[in-house]
């Protein structure tokens, strides 16, 4: 199984040290029962950490929420709290709603964990290890590997969102251990409670996709870094439906930048938007005419909420737009 080749072994890794240390783990649930409770098992079987573990409904439209209210007892060493959301609040909305949590428990580092992420107790370790070591980082994260291909490399962390066509890095070559980036993707993220008592919440008027950049970047202003540890590896499962992948995912993806040249850049603000629009009505084209109408239709509608400023959550609207052919 894939769970045997995570990292090395607990023994190689445990320092005594950590066994008081505080972790919360988050969890985003939504219409994903299954894979919320794989990760909740994998967690129950690690050794000697037993995290709290917030673990956030987001409005699931199927039976999720009974599969996790009856299961949860069976998770009898982990401290499990579920938290119902009425309302699909999006990655970043979420996520603030355990962390106003975990934060008033007195966190002092808190895990961002994707519900279809695979990490394990070493891997965690070190992540907690180096962070540790060094006050200057704020903000940790493992290289991501897809699940289904354990040695293709996923992500190694982010660039800026607006001055690269590709934020996330994808090579791990003459990089030394622990690696400064731009931001580290929300999949597997290991942070200071520190830094969100200093600097807020994620910003949730990005609903999903940009939350993580912009949350690096305020953190970087007020004097923290982000990095990757390359001796650390996490898995990602990166299937998902072909309906979102072809409608809200490029939507949140092309309006979201918007959003975030609008918070952070100045005399350059121009011509981010210039430049932005113009990709966009070129990816549209392009879809258009390689019979993706529909992404085509998500891109347009993300390019003119983001001229717009219409942001926050648009699942619905964005899902009836596409459709609509």
């Amino acid at each position: 199984m894939l769970e045997s080749t995570l990292g090395q072994s607990v023994e190689d890794w445990k320092d005594e040290s950590l066994e008081d240390r505080k972790i919360d783990i988050i969890l985003l649930n939504w219409n994903a029962a299954d894979d919320t409770l794989a990760c909740l098992a994998r967690i129950a079987r690690w050794r000697w950490m037993r995290p709290t573990v917030w673990l956030v409904d987001n409005a699931s439209e199927d039976d999720s929420v009974n599969e996790l209210e009856q299961a949860i007892p069976g998770f009898g060493s982990l401290d499990i709290h579920l938290i119902r959301s009425m309302v699909n609040l999006g990655y970043a909305g979420g996520n603030n709603r355990a962390l106003v949590e975990a934060l008033s428990q007195g966190a002092e580092l808190i895990l961002l964990l994707n519900n279809d992420a695979m990490l394990d107790e070493a891997c965690l370790e070190r992540l907690i290890k180096t962070l540790q070591a060094d006050q200057r980082l704020g903000l940790i994260g493992p290289p991501l590997y897809d699940t289904d291909r354990p040695d293709r490399l996923l992500t190694a962390g982010g660039q800026d969102l607006i001055r690269h066509l590709t934020s996330h890095l994808t090579s791990l070559d003459g990089t030394g251990p622990v690696v400064p980036v731009d931001y580290v993707p929300g999949t597997v993220l290991l942070v200071r409670a520190q830094v969100l008592r200093a600097i807020g919440l994620l910003d949730d008027g990005y609903f999903f996709s940009g939350e993580l950049p912009d949350f690096c970047r305020r953190a970087k202003a007020h004097g923290w870094l982000s990095a990757v540890e390359t001796r650390a590896r996490a898995y990602h499962e990166v299937k998902r439906s072909s309906t979102l992948r072809h409608t809200l995912y490029p939507y949140y993806i092309i309006r979201n930048r918007f959003r975030f040249i609008r918070k952070f850049c100045g005399w350059d603000k121009p011509f981010f938007f210039a430049f932005w629009t113009l990709y966009s009505l070129a990816l549209g084209v392009k879809l258009k005419y390689t019979d993706q109408a529909v992404m085509a239709r998500a891109v347009r509608l993300g390019l003119l909420d983001g001229l717009r400023g219409r942001f926050g959550g648009q699942n619905e609207r964005v899902l009836a737009y596409c459709q609509a052919l």
